[in-house]
């Protein structure tokens, strides 16, 4: 933002020389546009989903930009993951007894075939495990 400000700081004094000070109104907004824009990346940064596999649940907890977090609960021994689309573009599905979620839309739509296939190997990784065995 600093670069930008200088940028246009030097541009302006050069339309100013030149008897143009309309244009520095219009060097003004773009200086805005970014701010504004950079303000909404943050903000978007900081939504996340984390999908957890523990014992035997597995948790989809979900904080979107504001900070308002939710949280879904699925047995992991019954759950299943759909990946329904193509190799460039697709969705992320858990499903058990009647519900089902959409995960993974933070992702770019072409990872999301590859978090699938690690969900499904770790639902299985769970589901093989001692643990829920004796449960």
């Amino acid at each position: 933002m600093g670069v930008l400000v200088g940028v246009n700081a030097a541009f302006a004094a050069i339309m100013i020389s030149q008897g143009a000070w309309p244009v520095v109104g219009f060097l003004g907004l773009d200086v805005l546009a970014v701010y504004a824009a950079f303000r909404l990346s943050y903000a978007q940064a900081r939504a996340f989903e984390r999908v957890i596999i523990g014992g035997e649940t597995l948790t989809v907890e979900r904080v979107d930009q504001k900070g308002m977090r939710r949280e879904w609960t699925f047995p992991s021994y019954w759950v299943g993951v759909w990946f329904e689309g193509d190799e460039t573009e697709g969705t992320v599905t858990l499903r058990s007894h009647g519900r089902s979620l959409e995960v993974g839309a933070y992702l770019a739509p072409f990872e999301r075939k590859d978090f699938a296939e690690a969900l499904r190997k770790a639902l299985r990784e769970a589901k093989a495990s001692p643990a829920l065995a004796k449960a």
